[in-house]
């Protein structure tokens, strides 16, 4: 194993899960979609909307590389890490939602400063009205430009991308190697998660997808199988990915038909359905929802998670805004919005102005002891979730100006009911330690960031 490998594994980003339930399996007939972002536990979250806008003939700067500017980008919200242009996942004006997973293959990874996925979902959300317009820029940048560069905050870390794609009508699963691609159409429910899912049918490939893996020995003719054929073994191993996977998708299954927004966020939260879980517990293995360990390869947590409700005549989102969709709640926005507590965007250092980091003290507060304290504001979130959804969606159709009051209104009392969690937690604190390694790995986060917990 080269020098290269060994460092990336150390610092593997576990996690990363993204859903879609199409309308002839949700309760009324919307489109679903939904993801966690696992990052770094500094790499705070940011919400950023931004208007649609008419361009003259010029260049974008995306995050290392030029690109030739479309003459019009849609409106789009974004949630992406703070530091960088791209997005992890978002949505346009049109109700299309995008949201990226790393995977880890076989092709040469290029480390030269390219188009990296974020940067290609970002750039479809602005110049896609429909999924499969979508995977189209998303393919034909890809095939321009390839895919490269650092996608780290504090590690530096290389991937290849798989994309889960839906609008108001349909729903794609695109999945990268280098250059090499593939996409299918998905119907009922589908989600990924760090691997490549699609193995031998599909509705659009590269030209070269088949013969590229045979010239390398990958396959032979008769047995290709693109999950199989491509896959680094090592790093899908340690991402935990079939696992998860295998859990949203029995989640999703399960409850088909009957799925609405509040069944998304459920899945989001999940810890593989453990009621007592402690997320000291192990130092490798991830959840979907991800707490942060003691390395090597537990070094992410999920920094945000959204939910999407595609419905045709206006999109409405719910997003944490934070990290931990266990310990935070979904506020309601859509994209129009101007939320007043989203205005200051936080950075990889504690401030009590970023929305982000006045959550992360509470998060970063359970966690001493999770299995006690979680079960102190399970209730309360439940029953302000349910609210947020079921008045959100009724107005969805009003006017800009009453939505936004709502909106603000819901942020402002989540806030609020988050600083009362804080302050019950030390009267209904049980233990005064965790296991020393993982209050270690917390001990040096907090100490990065100058958090004060």
């Amino acid at each position: 194993m080269d020098l290269d490998y060994h460092c990336a594994l150390r610092h593997l980003p576990a996690g990363c899960d993204t859903l879609v339930a199409t309308g002839a399996t949700t309760r009324d007939g919307v489109t679903l979609f939904g993801k966690n972002s696992d990052r770094e536990p500094n790499e705070a979250h940011h919400i950023l909307i931004l208007p649609a806008a008419d361009h003259a003939k010029s260049t974008l700067k995306c995050t290392y590389l030029e690109v030739p500017q479309a003459e019009h980008t849609y409106a789009v919200l974004l949630a992406k890490p703070f530091w960088i242009w791209v997005a992890e996942m978002g949505v346009n004006e049109k109700g299309v939602a995008i949201g990226n997973e790393a995977v880890f293959t076989r092709a040469p990874m290029d480390k030269k400063p390219g188009l990296i996925g974020m940067d290609l979902l970002r750039l479809a959300l602005e110049r896609a009205a429909t999924a499969a317009e979508a995977v189209r820029v998303i393919v034909e940048l890809l095939e321009q430009y390839g895919q490269g560069g650092n996608c780290g905050y504090q590690h530096k870390f290389y991937y290849h991308n798989s994309f889960l794609i839906a609008d108001p009508f349909e729903a794609w699963v695109l999945e990268t190697a280098a250059k090499q691609w593939a996409a299918k159409k998905i119907s009922g429910v589908y989600s990924i998660s760090n691997g490549i899912t699609i193995e031998n049918q599909w509705d659009m490939a590269s030209q070269n997808l088949v013969n590229y893996a045979i010239g390398k020995k990958w396959c032979k003719t008769t047995d290709f199988n693109f999950s199989a054929c491509y896959s680094d073994s090592i790093f899908t191993t340690f991402s935990d990915c079939r696992k998860r996977r295998h859990r949203t998708m029995r989640q999703l299954t399960a409850h088909a038909g009957q799925l609405s927004p509040n069944s998304m966020m459920a899945i989001l939260r999940d810890h593989d359905g453990e009621e007592n879980y402690r997320p000291h517990r192990g130092l490798t293995g991830a959840t979907v929802c991800m707490h942060a360990g003691y390395g090597p390869v537990r070094g992410s947590q999920t920094t945000g998670s959204m939910v999407c409700h595609l419905a045709p005549e206006r999109p409405t989102i719910f997003v944490t805004a934070t990290a931990a969709p266990c310990t935070s709640i979904y506020k309601p926005l859509w994209i129009d919005s101007s939320i007043t507590s989203l205005t200051h965007c936080p950075t990889g250092f504690y401030d009590d102005e970023a929305f982000f980091w006045q959550h992360e003290v509470l998060h970063r507060s359970l966690l001493p002891d999770y299995a006690t304290l979680i079960g102190a504001i399970r209730n309360d979130q439940i029953e302000i979730e349910r609210k947020f959804v079921e008045d959100a969606l009724r107005l969805a159709q009003v006017s800009r100006d009453k939505r936004n009051v709502y909106a603000n209104d819901c942020f402002s009392r989540a806030l609020t009911l988050e600083k009362e969690w804080r302050a019950r937690l030390p009267q209904l604190r049980r233990i005064k330690s965790r296991r020393f390694l993982h209050a270690l790995a917390w001990r040096r986060f907090n100490r990065k960031a100058d958090v004060p917990v």
